[in-house]
């Protein structure tokens, strides 16, 4: 794990994110590369700053990648700079945005949540984005989120998350609870068992998620029989097995939201002390194609996945997406989830400068309210809640290591920011086009 990552840090980001009574669930500067020139060697082997290069002729557009190159969080984050770079390349090469090329300055958040809110202020303030696509954690969304507040400019994330925020300078791509966590849980009950142990990595997102899981079983029939954490990084699984076991000697549904390379230990020692997905089904909510390959897919199959995209969705826009990815980077490559999210944002981010005709970015937000994409995973739709609506899917880990669906929503699901199970915020809405209404007002 990286030297800068410390758990005292991390936890006091958790708990700034507390509300009233639960938890809320994100390299030294250069001059920037133009995506468009990097045809070569994936961005996962490039350094994490940018090289010093001519801007096109026609004038550039200058926008803040900012993930965790190294770090724990990084065996997730790298595929998603290169979904986002490979978005920004074809762009460029179909003639840019508003006939200019956009330049990526690429920084790294070192999985460390105090640089990311140093890095977020770099790219503001030094290297004058025009938006930021950027963090995975919630933990490092909350630590940048006071700094795009305040300098009132915009961040593009990329992954699902616990909700229970919706702010006017963040717009969320990836799948709200009621798009993912929530779906999950229901399928799990009518096919998997009623009982489940929640394991979660220790910090925001899997407290929160845990707690909007935890009411979702009170009101549907379900019972958590155990609840446990760990710190990201850590691959001392051990006693959260032997509690897994202890909770559940018959078997039961293992609801798992812990996120890094903690879920390489756990799955590997999971299998070898008998737990295996016969009697001890997991459902994953940040395990995708590209940790399987990380963790290997022996000790995946026949575990489960939530999610609203995978590879193997068999749609002309997944097919090209895939395509292109491999492409790129090379055949033995995947996608996932996470990917093809920061591959829409970026697409989404372009349309809605191509409305304002603007990079301003007010004028950008207001365009982007109902921006709709023909996406790999279906035509989405982006709200005024600053949320995308999404396509439900659960997978099965198949042989291959991808996925096989078994479960799909007909059709796209409104996200609802705002978590409907949860006392606190049961009736509660979020519409940034009407300022009267904001980032949380009560639904009448």
């Amino acid at each position: 794990m990286n030297s800068k990552f410390n758990r005292r840090k991390f936890l006091l980001y958790g708990s700034a994110a507390m509300g009233s009574s639960m938890l809320i669930k994100a390299c030294a500067p250069s001059t920037p590369t133009p995506t468009a020139s990097a045809t070569s060697a994936p961005a996962t082997t490039a350094p994490t700053t940018a090289a010093a290069t001519t801007a096109p002729s026609g004038g550039s557009i200058k926008v803040g990648i900012l993930h965790s190159l190294s770090g724990t969080m990084a065996i997730s984050e790298k595929s998603v700079v290169d979904a986002e770079n490979l978005a920004i390349e074809e762009i460029n090469k179909a003639g840019g945005v508003l006939g200019k090329q956009i330049v990526a300055v690429q920084e790294d958040g070192a999985s460390d949540w105090p640089t990311f809110a140093e890095k977020a202020t770099k790219l503001i303030d030094q290297d004058k984005v025009v938006t930021v696509f950027g963090c995975w954690t919630s933990a490092s969304r909350k630590a940048v989120l006071p700094v795009f507040e305040s300098k009132k400019h915009q961040l593009w994330y990329p992954v699902q998350y616990e909700g229970q925020e919706c702010s006017l300078n963040v717009f969320y791509t990836g799948a709200a609870p009621n798009q993912q966590i929530e779906p999950s849980v229901e399928w799990l009950l009518k096919n998997k068992g009623k009982e489940f142990f929640l394991v979660g990595s220790d910090y925001v997102f899997p407290r929160t998620a845990n707690t909007i899981i935890k009411a979702q079983l009170e009101a549907l029939g379900g019972k958590v029989v155990g609840e446990d954490y760990l710190p990201l990084g850590s691959t001392e699984v051990t006693p959260i097995i032997t509690k897994i076991k202890q909770a559940l000697p018959n078997g039961g549904v293992i609801y798992n939201t812990m996120n890094g390379d903690t879920n390489v230990a756990f799955f590997k020692q999971l299998q070898g002390a008998g737990l295996t997905p016969d009697k001890y089904p997991s459902m994953s909510v940040s395990i995708a194609e590209e940790e399987i390959k990380a963790i290997g897919k022996e000790f995946l199959k026949g575990h489960y996945a939530a999610w609203n995209y995978f590879q193997t969705v068999d749609s002309p826009a997944s097919k090209k997406f895939v395509e292109a990815f491999k492409a790129k980077y090379g055949a033995d490559r995947v996608v996932n989830d996470p990917m093809e999210c920061a591959y829409v944002m970026v697409y989404l981010w372009k349309q809605a400068v191509e409305k304002a005709k603007t990079t301003d970015i007010e004028a950008v937000r207001a365009a982007a309210y109902g921006q709709t994409f023909d996406a790999p995973g279906g035509k989405y739709t982006l709200n005024s809640n600053h949320h995308l609506t999404k396509f439900v899917r659960i997978g099965e880990v198949a042989d291959d290591g991808l996925f096989k669906i078994v479960f799909e929503t007909k059709e796209a699901v409104v996200p609802v920011p705002w978590n409907q199970f949860v006392a606190d915020t049961k009736g509660y809405a979020c519409d940034w086009s009407d300022k009267a209404k904001g980032g949380k007002y009560k639904k009448a």
